[in-house]
């Protein structure tokens, strides 16, 4: 008769994850220190939740003070190609991977609850499942558990899938049997470090996430700042970078469940549609996306800074469009979208516009003048 810990792998297997592991949560862990001292460095940025739940984090405990084990699910997300192809294709917004298509919070969520509810069910167990919305630390419980390890870049890297996993969590009261621990197999490799745009890890395992491309196009809820905006290129949600050079991702399989293969409308969006949506548009298209939790304005903010990495200068009109827009973080991004592919119309503008500018993010815009070029 196979085992309760063997039943619960089973069962998380036919609901389509495709790894299961069991961690303790009996013991200490380094993991809150770690993130303490991200906080106290300030490296947080504009995330204050982060901040504001700091003792919450410290241990699985602190969440459920009758919590004994984790079970650590997850769905791999592995894309068909190499997403820094996109990258070359600069009159096209680049999507992280994760992104392309359902949110992963609402896939997951719905498959932990039946795992845990047959755990609850056939052995009177207690359970709570977390998806990446609940104070929990998710990636040093899936390091614990076996699932993979932190790797430089401070995201969880895979021996059988590389970067591309998704995770979920089931605390339950059951004392389960663990798993054995993954260790780091990093080695001497720098590539996470080394390819980031705009510098974001002032070491190997620390992440300053006020850098990260990946903070600024989704967290950041100002104007991106002037020295990471040519280094964004057109990444206009999220960052996959330091994920897509990992060496590990050579064992890493496409995604097998469809509501992770992209959208096509998503593939390959064109810089100057998407450039169009207004926020009923927004939300239509972007309905059951991640993408739809930052809303409309940010989106096109993340818009109008890739149009103006472009280098297509027909792109000047739509940037003019944009300096009439309702939000100021879309009017500001427009500004500088313009300066750096016309200067001369971008003076022009200025001219015309500058003196019934009320907001005083925009008007810094108009008053920096067009942008010169230099990078971070």
């Amino acid at each position: 008769m196979s085992s309760l810990e063997d039943s619960i792998k089973e069962a998380a297997r036919a609901h389509g994850f495709d790894v299961v592991r069991i961690a303790s949560v009996s013991e200490p862990w380094s993991a809150a220190d770690h993130l303490a001292r991200f906080v106290e460095a300030g490296w947080h940025g504009d995330m204050q939740w982060l901040a504001d739940t700091l003792e919450r984090r410290r241990h699985p405990r602190q969440m459920w003070p009758d919590a004994k084990s984790a079970i650590v699910l997850a769905l791999n997300y592995g894309p068909d190609h190499d997403p820094m192809e996109g990258l070359q294709r600069k009159h096209e917004g680049l999507i992280s991977a994760y992104a392309k298509n359902a949110d992963y919070h609402h896939v997951i969520k719905k498959r932990l609850k039946l795992v845990a509810g047959a755990l609850a069910d056939g052995e009177g167990a207690q359970v709570k499942v977390f998806v990446d919305t609940a104070p929990l630390m998710e990636k040093p419980l899936a390091e614990r558990a076996g699932v993979g390890w932190q790797g430089k870049h401070t995201n969880l890297v895979s021996r059988s899938h590389g970067s591309w996993l998704f995770l979920g969590v089931i605390l339950t009261d059951a004392e389960l049997e663990a798993d054995a621990a993954e260790a780091d197999h990093c080695g001497a490799c720098r590539a996470c470090l080394d390819v980031c745009p705009t510098n974001a890890f002032p070491a190997p395992y620390k992440l300053d996430a006020r850098r990260c491309i990946s903070y600024l196009t989704i967290e950041l809820k100002g104007p991106i700042p002037r020295e990471f905006r040519r280094a964004i290129g057109n990444r206009i949600y999220g960052c996959d970078d330091c994920l897509a050079v990992c060496p590990w991702n050579k064992f890493a399989q496409t995604a097998r469940e469809a509501a992770f293969h992209p959208r096509p409308e998503l593939s390959h969006p064109q810089l100057s549609d998407l450039a169009q949506l207004d926020d009923a548009t927004f939300r239509q298209v972007f309905a059951g996306s991640p993408i739809k939790r930052i809303g409309r304005d940010r989106f096109v903010r993340n818009v109008m800074t890739a149009i103006g990495n472009s280098g297509t200068t027909g792109l000047a009109e739509t940037c003019i469009q944009r300096l009439d827009d309702p939000s100021a973080l879309v009017r500001g991004a427009a500004v500088w979208a313009l300066g750096v592919l016309s200067p001369l119309t971008f003076e022009s503008e200025r001219a015309a516009r500058r003196p019934d500018e009320t907001d005083v993010q925009v008007c810094e815009e108009w008053d920096a003048g067009p942008e010169n070029g230099t990078t971070i």
